[in-house]
């Protein structure tokens, strides 16, 4: 029998995949995985509320009307579409969630905000909410690791589009929606799965929205196919298809969408961050804290620090607002700031964003010796690469070579260093007590309880 072309194309695979998956089909490790990954991002939405961006994304989605759907760590409710796009700012906001490094794709930040609100508006389990969670890492990932690392490139952020993608699928799946309905609601996601770099130029704040926004879209596009609207089966590999579109005349492979699903878990290559800065620079970060017992009491002279041309566009331009940083989120995305704060304070957490470092005159000083250049053996888009020579006032050279970042999934970090982080992280803005009620309910997650109940015990 001849499939239709609905059926052989990418995303009629992922549809049939998605449609037959039941959580008891994961593997027990990759589900325990995938509630430390949800821990991780939880305790970031928790930590995010010590900040402003958090109340003026609420002040804005208010204006639409309230509703009931809880929001994480916070005490407001909203509808589930403009929680789900709360939630998505709230894990992302601070830049410290979890990042699939081949894909280049923050994944948790739009499928978990998706799953959850699906799932509550729906009186859905906790059982289904996890699977839907799992669902969209793995397309949200196959869709990143189509672009061969080329989004950022040509200026897409792919949180935004490939979350997009995994977001529909994990609503689609809470929605019931069977494999043509799985297969439509991915090609009316694809008219909306869009996120611009352009914040890089001057700090605006619209990279915090755009996996809230991929969450929200594929919510409505899971919705639009329950109600019958069809959407392009060649959503990806068509004429005017995402890779064909967003990435013309690039090396792409869009055979990666509907590659070994159920046989391979994406979800495990998913790198949790040690540090709350751009992914792209953690390697730069471990390899200046490696030298640094090194350096004594010589000054340094000058700081080599060499990366691939595409990360090195995001962390080392424009000039202006990398060596100088104008606010915390310039200072995320600094690859001379970071590397002179953790020179000079022996570390880099939250704290070496605070305005106190940020007009710190010994770092701003130290970043000015900072010079950069192009790394002909970096790994990317594979691994993050980062090589740093030290060039010091006695002469000395000091080098060391990051190949493959800490929290790669060939360097992860453990479940129980996540639970470590988490702690860290919501001990920033909760009691021990209300740590202790969210660990609890998200490593439970999968036992048959009812969704609401998770999401009410993850609010602040």
């Amino acid at each position: 029998m001849t499939l239709s072309p609905a059926r052989t194309a990418l995303a009629g695979q992922v549809g049939d995949f998605a449609a037959r998956a039941e959580l008891s089909d994961v593997p027990a490790e990759v589900a325990e995985r995938a509630r430390h990954l949800i821990l991780d991002a939880v305790g970031l939405a928790f930590a995010s509320t010590a900040y402003g961006f958090p109340k003026v994304a609420l002040e804005a989605l208010s204006a639409f009307g309230g509703g009931t759907h809880p929001v994480l760590g916070m005490p407001d409710r909203l509808s589930p579409r403009d929680a789900a796009v709360l939630n998505g700012v709230l894990i992302h906001g601070m830049d410290f969630d979890d990042t699939h490094i081949p894909a280049v794709t923050h994944v948790s930040a739009a499928a978990l905000p998706a799953a959850i609100s699906a799932a509550v508006s729906r009186g859905a389990t906790t059982e289904d909410l996890l699977l839907a969670y799992i669902l969209g890492v793995e397309v949200s990932a196959r869709v990143g690791i189509g672009g061969a690392g080329g989004f950022h490139d040509v200026g897409f952020h792919p949180t935004a589009v490939a979350g997009a993608f995994g977001a529909s699928v994990a609503a689609g799946k809470i929605a019931g929606l069977d494999a043509h309905g799985l297969a439509s609601a991915q090609g009316v996601v694809g008219s909306m799965s869009a996120g611009l770099l352009e914040f890089l130029a001057d700090g605006a704040w619209t990279k915090r929205l755009h996996p809230g926004w991929a969450a929200m879209s594929g919510l409505t596009a899971a919705s639009f196919a329950k109600a019958g609207w069809s959407g392009p089966p060649a959503v990806y590999e068509g004429r005017f298809g995402l890779y064909n579109t967003h990435l013309a005349g690039r090396e792409t492979h869009p055979e990666a969408v509907g590659d070994r699903l159920g046989e391979t878990w994406e979800l495990v290559r998913t790198a949790v961050k040690p540090y709350p800065i751009c992914h792209f620079i953690h390697a730069f970060a471990d390899a200046v804290l490696t030298l640094r017992p090194e350096i004594g009491a010589t000054g340094i002279t000058e700081i080599r620090c060499a990366i691939h041309s595409v990360p090195g566009k995001v962390v080392c331009e424009p000039a202006e607002a990398k060596w100088v940083p104008r606010d915390e989120y310039d200072a995320k995305f600094s690859l001379p700031f970071v590397v002179s704060a953790a020179l000079t304070r022996g570390r880099f957490t939250l704290a070496e964003l605070e305005d106190d470092a940020l007009g710190d005159a010994a770092i701003l000083d130290l970043a000015q010796k900072v010079r950069v250049s192009e790394d002909p053996d970096s790994a990317f888009p594979a691994a993050y690469s980062g090589a740093v020579e030290i060039e010091l006032a006695d002469g000395r050279v000091l080098r060391h070579r990051e190949q493959v970042n800490r929290g790669h999934d060939e360097r992860p970090l453990t479940n129980a260093e996540v639970v470590a982080k988490f702690r860290e992280t919501i001990g920033r803005v909760a009691p021990a007590a209300t740590a202790d009620r969210v660990l609890n309910a998200v490593l439970s997650l999968g036992d048959g309880t009812a969704a609401a109940d998770f999401a009410e015990a993850c609010r602040g």
